[in-house]
């Protein structure tokens, strides 16, 4: 089918209210062209090579990958899925001895799946029938991604393919949230289906934050949905799909809504307060590092799927600017190691001109004192924010981690990103894999920045709580960076309790040793990051969907002192 008459096809289907309905006996023209074709549930289950065969492995694949320029050398496995042949041999039951876990996250992820005219469009939060549902019954962008991931390293890419065509569409619709229209390209923070069986309608209501907790739209969510795309396009060699009109300028949209110019002076994206995973007052309002990571994997990732015809040649041109102007202010400012702390401590303030060291006006005594005992000798991080007279000195596990996929670390910050792990295991990661901040905020602090919200105590939910989801993440670069062994470590910790505790949402206590007191269990996330983590420490080449090498064109040079 020409890629026009499909787009036409697209925007032809109905909508109704603020959702997306289309009638159970007339199925959508879009989604004939999807297929998806029933599928045994076939449980991919496999035990992990020697130590020995992986660091070979990760070896072969970091020569090859420093011998090109990009990752898109590397082929996923599942394109073999595309031609046909079998799923990738070493989840062949047949070649390694079944593992429960794997069986049971398998089994979960498949019960998860949410259907819209019969075909599998997400998968669902989580399914704990012990606690109020919420909005935890819905599909989420940022918490669909590891699933597709799961679903296209597993050679199933179809679930993916209905993701991204259905988000595109409620992307189209008008979203507003009481007397206030946000920007066209805002995609939803989450969506769910609404079965009619007397009307036999299905209809897809989306949130763009009008009903969520804070009421607080969604930075992250266009983001995700740009480097899912790019993943599904690498994993499966299909680019019909990204090079379709309608994706190119979903694509433009997003693209417009973080690229407009305005007063700020930095290049980067100015945010409010739970706008990602952070998702409840937390002070990272001004430019938190998961945003800044986030967004600049995601120009990268358009910057490969755009094409130069129906504007894009302009937005490609833009990204390139922004690229050059967002690596080098990451990794000049918001860099920090201990030879860099030391400078920050020795500041001068009320400096003036373009001559002025301390550009930000950062008051030293600023600096809180569990900085200087927690920062070792060897090693570094990207700090949580940094904006006029601020800097959150709190690490990030998204931040960091994505830095690293995304090559916005140098292979330099890197290493010292993994030193760091390496240096403050038992802070960082714990007993239950990973902190997603550290530390936590406690006492007054704790009340004035989260507005004394009962579900961020310290060591407790994004407040210092542990997240398995956090696994693939910190998986993926440690396969990038050459420590395989480091996954492993963290994958025997999380397989000793995460099932059988039911796959909680996160953890609680310093070394994350509870379950969460609100945690959700059954919670979808938890079980996909795990089962990518697993695929891909069993092959690494799975890498390849996600991340990205250095672009050498915008290396700026570095003036500040890192750890190497």
């Amino acid at each position: 089918m020409p890629s026009n008459m499909l787009a036409d096809r697209i925007a032809d289907t109905s909508e109704h209210a603020n959702g997306v309905t289309e009638r159970n006996g007339e199925v959508s023209d879009a989604f004939r062209y999807v297929e998806v074709k029933p599928r045994l549930h076939q449980l991919n289950t496999h035990r992990s090579c020697e130590e020995k065969t992986l660091v070979d492995v990760v070896g072969e694949i970091s020569t090859r990958i420093r011998s090109i320029d990009h990752l898109d050398g590397i082929i996923s496995p599942s394109i073999r899925s595309a031609t046909n042949t079998p799923r990738s041999a070493t989840f062949h039951p047949s070649h390694f001895e079944a593992h429960p876990m794997l069986i049971d996250a398998w089994e979960a992820l498949r019960r998860s799946l949410v259907y819209f005219r019969g075909m599998p469009v997400g998968t669902i939060a989580a399914l704990d029938p012990t606690e109020d549902s919420l909005n935890y019954n819905q599909v989420f962008v940022r918490d669909f991604f590891p699933s597709a991931l799961a679903f296209l390293m597993n050679g199933e890419p179809e679930i993916v393919k209905n993701f991204l065509i259905k988000t595109l569409r409620l992307q189209a619709l008008t979203k507003r949230i009481d007397n206030f229209t946000l920007g066209a390209g805002v995609m939803p923070a989450s969506f769910k289906v609404l079965h009619d069986a007397n009307r036999s309608t299905d209809t897809m209501i989306a949130d763009f934050g009008e009903s969520a907790i804070g009421r607080v739209a969604p930075v992250d969510s266009g983001f995700w949905w740009i480097i899912l795309l790019r993943a599904y396009t690498k994993s499966t060699g299909d680019h019909t799909l990204a090079d379709l009109p309608d994706f190119q300028r979903g694509m433009q949209l997003i693209l417009s809504l973080c690229l407009s110019e305005g007063f700020d002076t930095f290049p980067t994206l100015l945010c409010a307060d739970g706008c990602c995973m952070v998702d409840r007052r937390m002070g990272i309002y001004g430019y938190p590092v998961e945003i800044q990571s986030l967004f600049f994997l995601a120009l990268r990732c358009a910057r490969v799927l755009l094409k130069p015809e129906g504007g894009g040649k302009e937005f490609i041109e833009r990204i390139d600017k922004r690229l050059h102007a967002l690596s080098f202010h990451m990794r000049e400012y918001f860099w920090l190691d201990f030879e860099q702390l030391n400078n920050i401590y020795r500041y001068k303030t009320e400096e003036y001109s373009h001559t002025a060291v301390n550009k930000f006006n950062v008051i030293p005594d600023s600096i809180p004192e569990w900085v200087f005992d927690f920062m070792p000798m060897k090693g570094g991080y990207f700090i949580g924010n940094v904006s006029p007279a601020r800097m959150d000195f709190r690490w990030f596990c998204i931040g960091n981690c994505v830095a690293i996929l995304s090559s916005l670390a140098t292979p330099e910050q890197e290493a010292a990103i993994m030193d760091l792990f390496e240096e403050r295991w038992q802070d960082l990661v714990g007993e239950m894999p990973l902190k997603v901040t550290y530390p936590a905020l406690e006492n007054h602090e704790w009340r004035i920045v989260t507005g004394c919200d009962p579900k961020n105590t310290r060591w407790s939910y994004h407040n210092g709580g542990s997240w398995p989801v956090l696994l693939w993440l910190f998986t993926a670069a440690c396969i990038k960076t050459g420590r395989p062994q480091m996954a492993r470590r963290a994958i025997e910790l999380a397989e000793r309790r995460l099932s059988n505790d039911h796959w909680p949402e996160y953890y609680d206590g310093k070394l994350g040793r509870y379950i969460g007191k609100q945690a959700r269990k059954m919670q979808t996330w938890s079980i996909a990051g795990y089962l990518v983590a697993k695929m891909m420490l069993e092959d690494p080449s799975h890498l390849g969907m996600i991340a990205l090498e250095e672009d050498k064109k915008m290396k700026p040079t570095l003036t500040r002192s890192a750890s190497f």
